[in-house]
């Protein structure tokens, strides 16, 4: 097993357990008793801490430990998440993925990094009613005392008796036996350890992939026992595990003996003794060896008792859910964790199959080989339910994004003294996993603007007969092939003023220039560009909103800005669905091809005879035309009968002119360089079947180019509606 893959497996599911466990207490600050989250948070922490164990992240396991310590406080009920612990643990959280990115990094915690987990340390100790320890650079592990209430200060009172025996198949699955002896002796000092060989075959019957080991060891710890059995959490199902507290009874060493394989039950003594185990001085080993025979009068009874084992398998809660074991079992199995950069090798090679096809098709066809212009056919499909059974392994449901916005939120609010409720709607809509990872930086930009600009305090709010808990709110949805985010508060809006009295004093503007809501609302995208009174923590440097504008173009998406005074601000992102594969629509003009995005292509008609005409009549709605042989200044007389494309984006349409309809085409889209990068009307290039290129229309553009020459920028709806395609 390669070790370094199986450490990296370890890192990602960590910080997968890590953010849970945030949405956990998170959560649990509404409901404080709720037992279910209490276990989640709980069950996060001893995964990680059982999982780095085995990698010998000392520093890992020693923290964790203690926090776990306190988690099983709360769920016995002596500590209750209140506002306080429910902070501490957040930073507990954050202080545990640190550690866990510096063992992605193969590097060792520094002293900042130390002095900030013996301060958290600390914290938790106090919690513990233990003495917190003065010297932060080791995070030794401290026991509440209520864990060594049942123990004696005698040499023996700590001492534990565990015996394994290791299934077959444990080095198979991935697993090293000597991780969890080093694992162990984290928590305590192994005084002896005997290995047994006894199941070892004849070496040319032996299998090397096969786990013939089992150990007998003696164990000084004051752990408590729920703590020693977590050590064996992953082995406890195919192996045998027996741990023996301090000061057993006769019963506890019988049961173990007993249990053990047939050809060692005469070796138990020799076990014990040399480990250091010591039986009660009342305990015959021959006597513990022979199968007990119930009293008369107590046959009965004892003949109905099931002796369970000592740790029994992790119970699988099925009540809530409505399914057995069994079904979650198999649930688990068909999933896989694939690397992102596998999958976008993946989509590259269906591109390129996908341009071979388009020139496999345009040979055919000029050969005039009907027999191969219908099996190219078919190829053409297959390739098509490839490409997109390919994409869908790339989209992703924004929600998880959203939700890690409640901690920001949570954070945020606190540090701003004001009290706001994160609304999260939409959140099972899917887009794909390279524009959600690029979306991350510029919604957490715009949700910070949000509480530290847009909404009041709350007596503000108050005066203002607002309640005084502020509302924002994440929203996403499908519209015509785009996706579109929304940022909405309910708070005091944009001060149209304010706004243009700062831009005329910078010179974006000129003294006496009339502009519209929608051009004023656009200023705050100006490098530089800010109204705040004074710089804080979160905003005022004019640095931001540009940047974000920035980036969000860089996706091929786009702003819009809505906000009315004293009600609140509503900032849209519209994004495409996907930066790979496309259907797109074809169009031809002079001797160039354009591709439209077939999802924003409304219609097609033949454009009236009349020349000259930038409107047309269209079913009594008023359709602005851009004539592309004019925007991209082709030379030629244009066709004698020109089509019409109708295209919608955001809910305005405009009318595309172009000689030739050459009809669906999939897309496969590559990004312009630099030089071309800020070329308006453009969105990218694809390449055709015969080797051309065709450049890729930016439909947002165009529209939003029309809408500004006809002064209807302001008046463009925005509509959650279907777009009918005919």
């Amino acid at each position: 097993m390669n070790l370094d893959d199986a450490q990296q497996t370890f890192i990602v599911e960590s910080l997968e357990l890590l953010q849970q466990m945030e949405d956990a207490l998170l959560h649990i600050e509404l409901t404080p008793d709720d037992d279910d989250t209490i276990n989640a948070i709980f069950r996060a922490a001893h995964t990680i801490k059982g999982s780095a164990g085995l990698f010998g992240l000392d520093d890992l396991v020693a923290f964790t430990h203690v926090a776990e310590s306190v988690l099983d406080r709360v769920r016995e009920k002596q500590l209750h998440f209140d506002e306080a612990l429910t902070a501490l643990f957040l930073q507990v959280c954050d202080h545990i993925g640190v550690l866990v990115k510096l063992a992605a990094d193969n590097e060792q915690p520094e002293a900042s990094v130390q002095s900030r987990g013996g301060q958290l340390l600390d914290s938790l100790r106090r919690l513990l009613g233990a003495t917190p320890e003065s010297d932060h650079q080791g995070l030794s592990v401290v026991e509440p005392e209520s864990a060594r209430d049942h123990v004696t200060d005698s040499s023996e009172a700590h001492h534990w008796h565990i015996s394994l025996r290791l299934g077959h198949g444990l080095l198979r699955n991935g697993m090293d036996p000597l991780a969890f002896i080093r694992y162990l002796s984290s928590l305590g000092h192994i005084c002896n350890i005997v290995t047994l060989s006894d199941s070892l075959p004849p070496v040319a019957e032996m299998d090397p992939e096969s786990c013939y080991l089992g150990f007998e060891i003696g164990f000084d710890s004051s752990a408590d026992q729920a703590t020693i059995e977590g050590v064996f959490d992953f082995i406890r199902e195919d192996s045998q595990v027996h741990i023996l507290a301090p000061h057993s009874n006769t019963d506890e060493y019988r049961q173990m003996i007993q249990a053990l394989p047939q050809e060692s039950l005469r070796m138990g003594e020799i076990f014990l003794l040399r480990c250091g185990t010591h039986m009660p001085a009342q305990v015959d080993v021959d006597d513990a060896l022979r199968p007990s025979v119930p009293r008369q009068g107590q046959q009965a009874i004892e003949q109905e008792t099931v002796v369970q084992p000592t740790i029994q398998p992790r119970q699988i809660d099925t009540a809530s859910t409505g399914q057995s074991a069994k079904d979650i079992r198999q649930s688990q199995n068909s999933l896989i964790r694939i690397d992102a950069g596998k999958l976008d090798q993946l989509i590259n090679l269906v591109g390129e199959l996908i341009i071979a096809g388009a020139g496999a098709n345009l040979a055919a066809q000029n050969a005039g080989a009907s027999a191969l212009v219908e099996a190219t056919a078919v190829l053409a499909r297959l390739v098509e339910e490839v490409r997109d059974s390919a994409l869908t392994l790339r989209m992703v449901q924004i929600g998880s994004t959203f939700n890690r916005f409640q901690r920001v939120v949570r954070d945020v609010a606190k540090e701003l003294g004001k009290d706001i409720r994160l609304e999260i709607s939409g959140g099972e809509t899917e887009l794909d996993k390279t524009v959600v990872e690029r979306i991350s930086d510029p919604l957490t930009h715009l949700v910070r603007n949000a509480m530290d600009h847009g909404i009041e305090p709350a007596e503000i709010r108050l005066a203002q007969g607002k309640p005084a808990q502020g509302r924002l709110r994440l929203n996403a949805y499908h519209d015509a092939g785009s996706i579109v985010i929304e940022v909405a508060d309910d708070g005091g809006g944009l001060n149209t003023a304010k706004i243009l009295s700062k831009a005329i004093e910078r010179g974006l503007v000129n003294e006496g220039q009339h502009l519209v809501d929608q051009d004023i609302f656009n200023l705050i995208f100006e490098p530089g560009f800010s109204t705040a009174e004074q710089v804080s923590n979160l905003s005022g440097r004019g640095v931001g909103m540009d940047v974000v504008k920035r980036n969000i173009t860089a996706l091929r998406g786009s702003v819009e800005l809505d906000s009315i005074e004293g009600q609140g601000t509503t900032l849209r992102i519209r994004l495409p669905l996907t930066l790979a594969i496309i259907d797109g629509f074809r169009v031809g003009v002079g001797s160039a091809s354009y591709v439209i995005p077939q999802d924003m292509v409304v219609e097609c008609i033949e454009l009236p005879a009349n020349e000259g005409l930038d409107y047309l009549n269209l079913r009594g709605e008023v359709l602005p035309l851009i004539r592309l042989r004019e925007l991209f200044d082709i030379a030629g007389a244009a066709a004698r009968r020109e089509n019409v494309v109708v295209v919608q984006f955001a809910g305005q349409r405009a009318g595309l002119i172009v000689d030739r309809l050459l009809g669906e085409f999939q897309t496969v889209i590559k990004p312009l360089g630099k030089v071309f990068g800020q070329v308006n009307g453009i969105g990218g290039f694809t390449i055709l079947g015969s080797g051309e290129v065709a450049l890729i229309l930016d439909v947002a553009g165009l529209v939003r180019q029309v809408a500004a020459q006809s002064g209807a920028t302001r008046s463009i709806p925005i509509r959650n509606d279907a777009v009918t395609r005919s």
